[in-house]
This record gives C-alpha cells, structure tokens and sequence, in this order.
C-alpha cells in the first residue's frame, strides 16, 4: 500500500493530480467527463449528497444545487482522456483529503458500473504538490489549463503547431477545463470555482496566444 508522505495544511494551496491505473482512458466519452465535473461540484461538500436524488438532473442545474460547508477552494481544474489536474486550497483541516476520496470514490462508482469493471480506476494515493511561493501560484493555474493543448496539438511542445489562431480558439472553447471561465464564458461550471480566488487567479491569467506564445517559448529553449 502505498502512503502520503505531504502533509495538507489549512489555507495553503495544493496542485493535485491523479491519471488512470495502467494509465488506462478514464474519461472516454462526454458523458464520462460531463459526470466528472458535476461531481468535482458535489464533492466539495461537507455533507454527503446522495446522486440518485438527483440523478433526472440536467447538467446544468448540478451547479445550481445548494452544498453544506465547503471542504476546499478550488482555482482551477483541466481534464485530460487519462488524468486530470485541480488547484485547490485547504479549506479547512482534512478538506483536500476529504474532498479528493469523494470525488475519485463516486467517479469510480460511476465509471465501474457502465463499464461492468471492478477495482480502482485512479492511482492511489493521489499526486499532489505544495504551491510553496506567488512565483509558483502564477504559474501553477496557467500549467493546468495549458494540458488541453496536447489534445489539439500533440507536437506542439516540439514546436509543431499547424495554426496558432485555431490552437487558441480550441484552448479557450475546451469544455473540461476552467480556463473558459476566465475569459468571459458564461457557463454553469463556472460555479466550481471560488469567486474571490477567480479576481486573483484573473489578473494573474494570460490571455489564450500570450500564454500559448510564452509556452512555445518555453519549451523552444528547453530544447
């Protein structure tokens, strides 16, 4: 068995991530990640929700449903086919724990019953690393969001990109990722996020081609 060595501590912030076992598809249709997010919603609740209340709910009105004390903050998040990334802040003691083991338990639930599978489907125990300066935190939010890029361009970080323009519309249009919530999209999701983090994760956040260029740039030099 495998343990957590880091330990969380309240109102500090965490980048945490996880990818299938095997690193197998964990998200192999819409269905599959529209779930995902509405129980990235629904696990940020110190009570428990019970989904076959609610399981006639469209997906919108997942984000309308009123929760209990928060367990984390969360600042952004990106779903990728085998992994997925979330930027969360202790909310209070045991919250990102608490918050993590709802959200892989229910989306394991899920996932195993449509697909007639048993075992874990995530890796135990999640990743996670401490967002230990403001240098990182800028930095941290603009890396989770940037992973959807491999989907549209798998070469890009070879500086493969066959047009700029249309990466940055993909980048900005991606629907299993936070980023559109920064930039003007008025979407249910968006209640995921916490509001007051939202100001000043924003003012930190570059826009889609600055942040596409300055990525380029990036990987450019490390070759």
């Amino acid at each position: 068995m495998a343990y957590r060595r880091e330990q969380f501590a309240v109102d500090e912030w965490y980048h945490c991530y996880n990818r299938g076992v095997d690193k197998r598809t964990v998200f192999e249709s819409d269905n599959d990640y529209r779930r995902f997010v509405q129980t990235i919603y629904l696990s940020n609740n110190a009570e428990s929700t019970n989904r076959f209340n609610i399981k006639h709910f469209e997906h919108d009105r997942f984000f309308e449903r009123a929760r209990g004390e928060l367990l984390v903050e969360i600042g952004a998040y990106c779903l990728m086919p085998n992994h997925f990334h979330l930027l969360l802040r202790e909310h209070s003691e045991g919250g990102i724990t608490k918050f993590m083991h709802k959200l892989g338990t229910s989306y394991t639930m899920y996932f195993n019953i449509k697909h007639e599978r048993i075992g874990n489907l995530f890796l135990k125990p999640f990743r996670s690393r401490h967002v230990h300066d403001d240098k990182y935190f800028r930095h941290v939010a603009q890396y989770i969001h940037l992973n959807s890029v491999e989907i549209f361009e798998r070469g890009w970080k070879q500086g493969v990109v066959r047009s700029i323009k249309n990466l940055e519309k993909n980048l900005i249009a991606y629907p299993y990722s936070s980023y559109p919530d920064y930039f003007g999209s008025a979407r249910p999701e968006k209640a995921i996020l916490d509001p007051c983090w939202m100001g000043v994760l924003r003012s930190e956040m570059a826009p889609p081609r600055e942040l596409l260029f300055d990525a380029l740039q990036y990987y450019e030099n490390l070759g």
